[in-house]
């Protein structure tokens, strides 16, 4: 009896210490991810050492080939890499497009010689920075996106063939990664994401913006849970995408750094789901620096949602953004669910000083 006793103990401790290797592991790979868009200076500023990946936003496309368009975004792409003296785990990719960034990504990726000419063009890029990958940011295939962009049927098999192609060209140990909008249609229409998938290392989900500039009422941007009224979600997306296939490790979801104000938005709700017009975005340095000290504005949170907003009822304006609040529960979200990581737009809009970054740092490490 004391012998048997003794094994259970033993296969007991055994089962735990795996278990919290496993968790200890996963918490060691989670992705924190920085898309940046400035100069070389203010790359300068980045807190590399709380970050897994900076995406360079954007390179372009010239003919068929990745582009960088400046001598300025060359020394920031250098000063990016140049992190990794800080950091030296720190993966550096180039993103291609961006809103009303990739106009003729539908006609350049419909042909197996213009993947190819685009794959190759990575490849020299990559090699001659010495970054680690791309990120595809192409806004979107098969859907309609900024207007104007010529969209297509054909581009949803296009882009799984694209994806491949690069594999191919880039090899195992180079990056590829692809921004994916976050919002219902864009999910269920824009990628086959059985056969696309398998070629790449993860998905950044854009899961903000899902009340936009278009927008003629207002709600959460970046909401981590549907409510009744709002059913576009980063839980949302998730689920469906958990649904189809996608592993969890591939799948990092998205965090605003910036919020968006209405106008002309009624008192109905404290703003909250009601007609406005959309009237400029604010950096959460901004936000936390003066909107939230401004006396006129309100903050509620919304507990359904998981989701903070503000209100001026003296001049009629709502602004929908992620706080720290908001930060830390999608960033233990992440984890719980076991989950590729987070990534955010866009690390300059961050606060200076206890920030957002601060948060999902400190809840990766807890």
């Amino acid at each position: 009896m004391i012998l048997s006793k003794a094994k259970f103990l033993v296969t007991c401790f055994a089962l735990l210490s795996i278990s919290l290797l496993g968790y200890s592991q996963a918490k060691k790979d989670f992705k924190v991810i920085a898309y940046f868009w400035g100069s070389a200076d203010e790359a300068k500023q980045i807190q590399a050492e709380k970050i897994t990946h900076v995406i360079f936003s954007f390179c372009h496309l010239k003919g068929n080939k990745l582009n960088v368009d400046r001598e300025a975004d060359t020394a920031t792409i250098q000063e990016l890499v140049a992190l990794k003296q800080r950091n030296p785990k720190l993966r550096v990719l180039l993103s291609l497009g961006g809103w009303e960034g990739c106009p003729t990504c539908s006609d350049a990726f419909s042909t197996a010689a213009g993947r190819t000419e685009f794959a190759q063009s990575v490849k020299q890029l990559s090699d001659f920075f010495k970054t680690d990958g791309i990120d595809l940011d192409w806004e979107y295939p098969a859907i309609e996106g900024p207007p104007g962009h010529k969209f297509t049927p054909e581009d949803k098999p296009n882009f799984t063939a694209l994806v491949t192609e690069l594999r191919k060209v880039l090899g195992k140990k180079m990056s590829i990664s692809f921004a994916a909008g976050g919002f219902q249609k864009a999910i269920e229409e824009s990628i086959d994401w059985k056969s696309a998938m398998p070629q790449v290392d993860f998905v950044n989900l854009m899961s903000y913006d899902l009340v936009n500039g278009y927008s003629v009422k207002t709600g959460h941007h970046t909401a981590l849970y549907s409510s009744p009224q709002q059913k576009e979600s980063t839980d949302n997306a998730v689920t469906y995408l958990l649904n189809h296939g996608v592993p969890s490790k591939q799948i990092v979801i998205g965090a605003a750094f910036y919020g968006r104000m209405w106008e002309n938005v009624p008192m109905t709700e404290n703003g909250l789901y009601q007609s406005g017009k959309f009237k400029t975005g604010f950096s959460y340095e901004k936000i936390a620096g003066e909107l939230l000290k401004d006396k006129d504005f309100t903050y509620y949170w919304d507990d359904t949602a998981k989701a903070p907003y503000l209100y001026n009822a003296k001049l009629m304006q709502y602004l929908t953004y992620d706080d720290k609040k908001s930060i830390e529960l999608k960033t233990q979200y992440a984890i719980d669910k076991k989950l590729g990581g987070i990534m955010f737009w866009e690390i300059k809009e961050d606060a200076k000083q206890d920030g957002l970054l601060d948060v999902i740092d400190s809840v990766k490490k807890r």
